[in-house]
């Protein structure tokens, strides 16, 4: 039997790692960490991702650690006040799961760990970095840390932004970088208590100073730009009086869990197929986690690539579908993805008012009229990306 490497242990890796070992596909899992990474930048699943999440098993277990948010508003900074509010529930007749689970990645990485560990064909080896990637016709072999080799008969590089296995193929990785840095603190707060109408997804406009709310099972988690052109070290003694201006009562500082700060990138790999390699996630493609498709859309890689790899090594498909599957993952990273969360990037920094003004007035016609906010919300929700034009209603995703 065919066996598969995949290089990283994050969400995308272990999923595809788990869809490959439940088709009875033996998988050995790389991952240059000594553990599970305890970062959580991603926070958001979506629809469809629940949706793939619960065919894989999983998803009752998320849901036990989640938080379910049925609601997300846009707020304007100068007022204070909301400007619309959009629900999810008129979404019912899409999907089974009508509404967004909050719950950090890193609460995610476990659950799917556990389950792969079932597999006995599961081999997850920590503290085994790829340094190198080579292929023929037949089989593919990586370079560990150690200098050994291990040999298998396809790759999946889900290595991250900074991907080794990327890096060996040669792929370029064309796109942009943001003007700001993008500051996400963790806070030990309530912010319902300054803000008793806020919902527990927020963007707040704002041409100054823009930023995203977002409530976990833990904690607030406050998005903000930072300009370039500071040190990095110097932004967390700003952090305190920059949080003052989101909401605090301004008697004592809010209490911050932990915070960070980040480039931000919008790349996309020339290739989500070299040969016997796929790229998944973020080695293939990066965007700004304006709307909480980053992630999501690395675990839709995983599941669809992943299957059609599995359907090739079954004998259920041809080697052609693989490629195609890789290239409209591509083409949903480039024409999707990327344009959705740049342009919610572009409407929470609008500068005129004439501009600001008619995002407010669009935002709440859309929420206002179900008919557009069923058409904004499979958008936003990524049920659209997934779904073939004129594709029956029902389930988010399809092949």
């Amino acid at each position: 039997m065919s066996r598969v490497l995949v290089a990283g242990a994050g969400p995308v890796g272990l999923t595809a790692a788990l869809l490959l070992t439940r088709r009875g596909v033996p998988v050995t899992v790389l991952e240059k960490g000594a553990g599970l990474a305890a970062q959580s930048r991603a926070s958001t699943f979506h629809p469809p991702t629940l949706e793939m999440l619960d065919e894989l098993g999983v998803v009752a277990a998320l849901l036990d650690r989640g938080l379910v948010a049925r609601t997300f508003q846009y707020r304007d900074r100068r007022t204070g006040r909301p400007v619309a509010e959009l629900d999810l529930a008129v979404l019912a007749d899409d999907t089974p799961y009508p509404y967004r689970v909050q719950c950090e990645q890193s609460k995610l990485t476990p659950i799917l760990l556990d389950a792969l560990s079932r597999h006995p064909a599961a081999d997850v080896r920590f503290g085994c970095p790829v340094r190198d990637v080579a292929q023929d016709g037949r089989s593919v072999s990586v370079v560990l840390g150690d200098g050994s080799r291990l040999r298998g008969d396809w790759l999946i590089g889900a290595d991250g932004a900074h991907s080794v296995v990327r890096r060996a193929l040669g792929a370029g990785f064309a796109g942009v970088t943001y003007p700001e840095r993008f500051l996400v603190a963790s806070l030990d707060e309530d912010l319902t208590a300054a803000m008793p109408d806020l919902a527990p997804i927020a963007y707040v406009l704002d041409p100054d100073e823009w930023l995203v709310l977002l409530r976990t099972p833990d904690h607030w988690r406050v998005l903000l730009p930072t300009p370039d052109g500071t040190p990095d070290a110097a932004e967390p003694a700003r952090l305190p009086e920059r949080l003052r201006g989101v909401g605090a009562d301004g008697v004592r500082p809010w209490r911050v869990a932990h915070a960070g700060l980040y480039r931000v990138h919008q790349r996309v790999a020339d290739g989500f197929r070299y040969g016997r390699v796929l790229l998944c996630g973020d080695a293939a493609h990066v965007n700004n986690p304006l709307g909480g498709m980053g992630m999501n859309s690395g675990i839709h890689d995983a599941v669809l690539m992943g299957g059609a790899l599995a359907d090739v090594i079954a004998g259920e498909a041809g080697d052609a579908e693989l490629s195609r599957t890789a290239e409209r993952r591509r083409r949903c990273a480039l024409t999707y993805v990327g344009a959705e969360t740049h342009r919610n990037w572009e409407r929470l920094r609008a500068r005129d008012e004439a501009t600001r003004a008619s995002v407010r007035e669009e935002l709440r016609a859309t929420a206002a009229d179900p008919g557009r906010a069923r058409e904004a919300l499979l958008r936003s929700s990524m049920i659209a990306s997934l779904r073939p034009p004129g594709a029956a209603e029902g389930g988010a995703h399809a092949r």
